[in-house]
């Protein structure tokens, strides 16, 4: 489905650069359905729910809370993490800026946690589906686990995948977490944080405009970089960018199949249409022009990051750049930092690879978190 770089972008008026793209939106959304009608326990009802407009929170809602027991009940090895001994809450919040932000925990239900892990989900994700077995996962293993759905994200208020200011999103990221931090029932422990691929970039952006608050990060996949193959030629990137100004909100940006060049195992890669309440449009002007200001941002201050990390990327990963978590890995000014790379792993590391990789990249992660949290108990 990308758009490629011929000489015919050359010719192409502005006009006929747009019809081309709106061609091919339209051919993607009959694709994306087509998919969803084939999807077993999806009646006619359901159906309805699924083909109404996503673009503000009250429509999404109303698919995740219908899809919710269909979603993981799915054949999936995240799913099959059992909840039983642990706390689990959802809650809304309305934040400074007025909007109301999804919120959940996972918390061990006897113990005290060891520490506390922040999630900051991907691109045109959510922190429910793929995450809710990932979070099982880590607070069955002794870890509070608290996560938010960006505003415009998933389950929050916003224009679906709308970011019109990326260091906003991160503010709002972080007034949240702190707010969590503050709670006298976790101020005293060890906090994590945990991005993947887009949310790698938020946990960056937030750990280098609070250099002092964390203890660690563990990134997954992080957009330091977005890769070249999924970069849209510069002459269209330019066009891109010029028209960003005049219709931000506008679904224009040329991209492949984000679940086809994330996915390793056609199995799992299908069961990405089960999360309903997932952006996968063509990215919104103003969104993808953020994205890629951002990862210059980061790109140019790898040498700023100075807490302890474990980096993990497939080395065919082609969606964002493994070779920026070697650098980042080899800038980065603090000695505790960690590179795992997983031969022939592609881009989602924990969710679209064969069972036993999805496997070990949990048992690394926690590993590294067990270490660090008897670090930091041992210290104080």
């Amino acid at each position: 489905m990308a758009l490629k770089p011929t000489k015919l972008y050359r010719r192409q008026s502005l006009n006929e650069f747009r019809a081309t793209v709106c061609f091919q939106r339209k051919s993607r959304r009959r694709e994306v359905r087509a998919l969803t009608m084939s999807l077993p326990g999806v009646d006619d009802e359901l159906q309805k729910i699924l083909d109404a407009k996503m673009d503000e929170a009250p429509s999404r809602r109303r698919a995740r809370e219908a899809f919710k027991d269909i979603q993981l009940g799915i054949d999936h090895i995240l799913f099959k993490t059992p909840c039983d001994g642990l706390k689990v809450n959802e809650s809304y919040e309305v934040n400074s800026r007025g909007f109301e932000i999804f919120t959940k925990s996972w918390l061990p239900e006897i113990s005290k946690p060891k520490a506390a892990v922040f999630y900051c989900h991907g691109y045109g994700d959510t922190c429910t589906f793929f995450f809710e077995g990932i979070a099982r996962k880590l607070a069955s293993s002794g870890y509070g686990v608290f996560a938010m759905d960006y505003p415009g994200f998933g389950l929050s208020q916003g224009l679906h995948c709308y970011i019109p200011s990326f260091d906003r999103l991160v503010d709002d990221v972080i007034e949240h977490y702190s707010k969590v931090k503050a709670n006298p029932e976790f101020n005293s422990l060890p906090s994590f944080l945990f991005g993947q691929s887009m949310g790698g970039a938020v946990a960056l952006k937030i750990h280098l405009k609070q250099p002092k608050a964390w203890d660690g990060a563990v990134l997954v996949a992080p957009m330091c970089k977005i890769a070249d193959d999924m970069v849209p030629p510069w002459i269209v990137a330019q066009i891109l960018i010029g028209v960003a100004n005049l219709l931000p909100k506008t679904k224009l940006v040329p991209q492949k199949d984000l679940a086809e060049a994330a996915f390793r195992e056609l199995k799992k890669r299908e069961q990405t249409a089960y999360n309903v309440i997932a952006y996968k449009d063509r990215p919104r002007l103003r969104t993808a022009v953020e994205m890629l200001h951002t990862t210059q941002e980061i790109e140019r201050r790898l040498e700023e990051v100075s807490l302890p990390l474990l980096i993990l990327h497939g080395e065919a990963d082609t969606v964002t750049d493994p070779s920026v978590s070697k650098a980042l890995d080899h800038k980065a000014r603090i000695s505790d930092k960690e590179l795992k790379l997983y031969k022939d792993a592609y881009h989602a590391l924990l969710e679209g690879e064969p069972d036993e990789t999805i496997t070990q990249v949990l048992t690394d992660i926690i590993s590294w978190l067990d270490e660090h949290s008897s670090k930091h108990t041992s210290s104080s």
